[in-house]
């Protein structure tokens, strides 16, 4: 379980550096909003990990094992990759910066995959619903570092030094995958390339059906693009009206962050009481309404009791959607190949989060800051509308 939280937390700490982080350095660099906004597609590896997933299952490193030699060589060249950024300036070479921020995004995907991989084999069934929390726990404080104290630091010293720390903490993680236990079994190294790539795909459109599980897919997409438009905005949302960004770092990534955690917790207790179907119609329509607290701010201004409570309720309903977002996809997934199902679902849900986000800062430019949190509003009714056809309100209990 320590492992797991170690590596969880490995597993996270890339994130917010090639995303928020990223964003509010650029920001305070007068980088365009626009093209503050286009940035998030450095985050696609997030999205195609699966296109290589099964290299990461067939083929063992020559050291420590199938999934630890994984971790150990992605660990190695993000602590470079991060070091690197430490060089870079958003002011006059955007360019490298972008190539920088890809290079991390993809050996930070690679790194997830090997790290699911890991906490997959190494947990006995008895100790999955631990493990899984456990990791998420890690997870969720590397974001609380990269996402709160990296901007307090960054009032303190300059970006570049901000981004040199965070590679120091990086390399942490290497003696985490050196000491973590070692699998005892291996049950799911894939034969064949037909059996790590095609299999999975064929048993889940047998299942679900053809029709039906291409909806599936499109809500996956859309279930929390609104969500992912307020997350693209929201940094320099609250630098515009000059909230400080320590002020951003202790509220937003520090409180907004545990209330996500909680959020997730509560999301989670009231789904084994209510089942995924309705978890997913309640929180969603939360979520997806929790944004017009952005958009009161948006007409009042800078006032620092409104942002606290628009962050928290903003980040809280978040957590909601997460919970039975999270649970929606595990049931999809047949035992057989859970892995290789969840990185292909998991990547179509980063879709909105990286991808159809990019836009954000263009619909800001043209809108402004009201209109624009009016429209993540809209932008997450689609996917509610897609519910009914798999997951009725009548029907309680589903099956995975």
């Amino acid at each position: 379980m320590l492992a797991l939280l170690f590596l969880g937390f490995a597993s996270g700490l890339p994130l917010f550096l090639t995303s928020q982080t990223l964003q509010a350095w650029m920001t305070t660099a007068g980088v365009d909003l626009g093209t503050i906004g286009w940035f998030t597609l450095v985050a696609l590896p997030y999205s195609l990990k699966f296109l290589w997933s099964p290299l990461l299952d067939r083929y063992i490193p020559p050291f420590l094992g199938r999934r630890r030699g994984w971790l150990v060589i992605t660990q190695v060249a993000l602590v470079l990759a991060i070091g690197a950024m430490a060089l870079q300036n958003p002011q006059q070479a955007l360019t490298m910066v972008a190539v920088n921020a890809l290079i991390i995004a993809f050996l930070s995907a690679s790194q997830d995959i090997a790290f699911d991989a890991y906490r997959t084999d190494v947990l006995e069934p008895r100790e999955m619903g631990a493990g899984a929390a456990v990791a998420v726990l890690g997870y969720r404080i590397a974001l609380l570092v990269t996402g709160s104290a990296a901007l307090i630091l960054a009032d303190q010293i300059p970006w570049p030094l901000v981004y040199m720390v965070m590679a120091g903490l990086m390399g942490l993680a290497i003696a985490f995958s050196f000491f973590a236990p070692e699998p005892v079994s291996d049950y799911h190294h894939p034969a064949t390339l037909a059996e790590a790539v095609v299999m999975p795909f064929r048993e889940f459109f047998q299942r679900s059906g053809v029709s039906r599980g291409v909806l599936i897919l499109v809500f996956i997409v859309l279930y929390k693009l609104g969500d992912a438009l307020v997350n693209n905005m929201v940094t320099p949302f609250l630098l515009a009206l000059d909230f400080t960004q320590t002020d951003i770092g202790a509220i937003r990534g520090g409180m907004g962050l545990f209330a996500t955690i909680v959020g997730t917790l509560v999301g989670g207790a009231l789904l084994s009481q209510i089942g995924i179907n309705r978890s997913l119609w309640i929180f969603g329509i939360l979520q997806a309404f929790s944004n017009l607290a952005y958009f009161v701010l948006s007409q009042v201004g800078q006032n620092y009791p409104l942002m606290i409570l628009s962050i928290n309720i903003e980040n809280f309903c978040a957590g909601l959607g997460t919970a039975a977002f999270v649970a929606f996809l595990m049931s999809l997934c047949n035992p057989r190949f859970s892995a290789t199902q969840y990185a292909l679902l998991s990547s179509l849900m980063a879709v909105s989060r990286d991808i159809l986000s990019a836009p954000a800062g263009q619909i800001v430019k043209a809108t402004g800051w009201p209109l624009f949190f009016l429209i993540t509003l809209i932008a997450a009714l689609p996917g509610l509308v897609l519910l009914p056809w798999f997951a009725p309100w009548q029907v309680r209990e589903e099956q995975g």
